[in-house]
């Protein structure tokens, strides 16, 4: 099956955005489908001279001909995604899931007083306020915001369909192993689990639907 799925088996910092746009291009990807928290992380490429830090965006954009998705299971912050849609210009490539919960403004208030950025030393992106009003179903999702209504798809059902079409499907992970709230250095770490079977949730896909697992180490810890 093309089904690959690239996560980190450290802390996050092992340069994924650069194998994700480096597999883009050597495997000529499809469809990449962004997982993991939501823009509390980011990925740098550099393509054809210029570094790009993207916190929303797969890394896949350096692809012309990829389809860039971001998962049901995955925060968007509007005004980033938008902000990368038009740094990147690939406004005709882009599908966000309806299902996304969205990071408002009292979300990073939040994040950046108190507990979270006091002794977890939060990043302050709003990703664990809005974590948690989503477990209490009380998130604003992505449908409900006018801004995004162009790029609105059922993510799920495009990854699903492009795998049984045989298609190169590569689902891209953020953060890594030990940043999991599961499976990571609790209570330093994220709002939610970021391993490979937890990408592949928030994606849409089943374990049987993936062909590889790619994970991503470096020489040292930072």
């Amino acid at each position: 099956m093309p089904c690959t799925v690239l996560v980190c088996g450290f802390f996050g910092d092992t340069g994924k955005g650069k194998i994700i746009s480096y597999l883009a291009l050597k495997d000529k990807t499809s469809v990449t489908a962004r997982a993991g928290v939501g823009p509390n992380a980011g990925h740098t490429v550099v393509f054809e001279g210029k570094t790009y830090k993207l916190r929303m965006l797969p890394s896949a954009f350096t692809n012309p001909d990829c389809r860039l998705l971001i998962g049901p299971g995955v925060l968007v912050n509007p005004e980033i995604i938008l902000s990368e849609i038009q740094a990147t210009g690939v406004q005709g490539r882009v599908g966000v899931d309806p299902q996304c919960a969205v990071i408002e403004p009292k979300h990073i208030q939040a994040d950046k007083k108190g507990y979270l950025a006091q002794r977890i030393k939060s990043t302050g992106s709003g990703s664990g306020p809005c974590n948690a009003d989503r477990v209490m179903r009380v998130a604003k999702l992505s449908r409900d915001l006018p801004e995004l209504a162009s790029f609105l798809v059922d993510v799920p059902l495009e990854v699903n369909t492009a795998i049984t079409e045989g298609k190169n499907v590569l689902v891209e992970g953020t953060q890594g192993t030990y940043l999991s709230l599961f499976h990571g250095t609790y209570p330093y770490v994220t709002s939610k689990d970021v391993c490979a079977s937890a990408a592949c949730s928030d994606v849409g896909i089943g374990p049987t639907s993936v062909d590889d697992v790619i994970v991503v180490f470096k020489a040292y810890n930072t």
